[in-house]
């Protein structure tokens, strides 16, 4: 049986950011990046991917992040974007607009995923990053609790579809809702089957 691997922040620089994102297969809303440099002095206990915790454990963490990391900083790329570039560009991009919007210069970048933003400052894309790295634990929180309070803004705006349930994922009620009232200017033209339903 193959060992865990546990890699610790302290293998890498002492100005680390940890670089996430959020909303990458919705079919509707933007994608959502966070970047996040925590404090070494002082530490949050249990971060972890924000896929395997629960909603109230997400809104616990992210105020705490916030309070004591040394600095962070949160963007998106618009539905016009996504569409216009595809959405693994659209995702870079945020993550991109939010590495630029750090207020401290990390000394190393690491992201989740296999694919890196642009970016003049040393980067690692590291698979699993967010269950592995505490500082892309906190990005991804930070940008799963913002887009998730982003939709349930739209859900406000757009009653008719209840995306403070399905978050803009193609769920059996979403595609429902969309079928019966139509697509909205937040829909993801490029995306199926939004596109095809376009196109009728």
């Amino acid at each position: 049986m193959a060992a865990t691997v546990v890699i610790t922040e302290q293998q890498y620089s002492s100005i680390l950011a940890g670089v996430d994102e959020a909303g990458r297969g919705p079919l509707a809303g933007p994608v959502v990046a966070a970047a996040v440099i925590l404090d070494p002095q002082a530490p949050i206990s249990g971060l972890n991917d924000s896929k395997k915790l629960t909603e109230q454990q997400r809104n616990r963490f992210a105020p705490l992040i916030k309070q004591h990391a040394l600095c962070y900083a949160i963007a998106h790329a618009c539905v016009t974007e996504i569409d216009a570039l595809n959405i693994l560009q659209a995702t870079l991009l945020a993550m991109q607009r939010a590495i630029n919007g750090l207020s401290v210069a990390p000394d190393l970048i690491l992201v989740d995923g296999n694919r890196l933003p642009k970016t003049t400052i040393p980067a690692e894309a590291i698979v699993k990053g967010d269950s592995l790295i505490p500082a892309i634990s906190a990005a991804s929180i930070l940008a799963k609790v913002t887009r998730d309070a982003l939709m349930l803004d739209y859900h406000r705006q757009y009653p008719n579809y209840a995306f403070h349930r399905h978050k803009g994922y193609g769920t059996k009620q979403h595609l429902a809702e969309i079928n019966r009232f139509g697509c909205l200017e937040i829909h993801r033209r490029s995306f199926q089957p939004i596109k095809t339903l376009l196109a009728r």
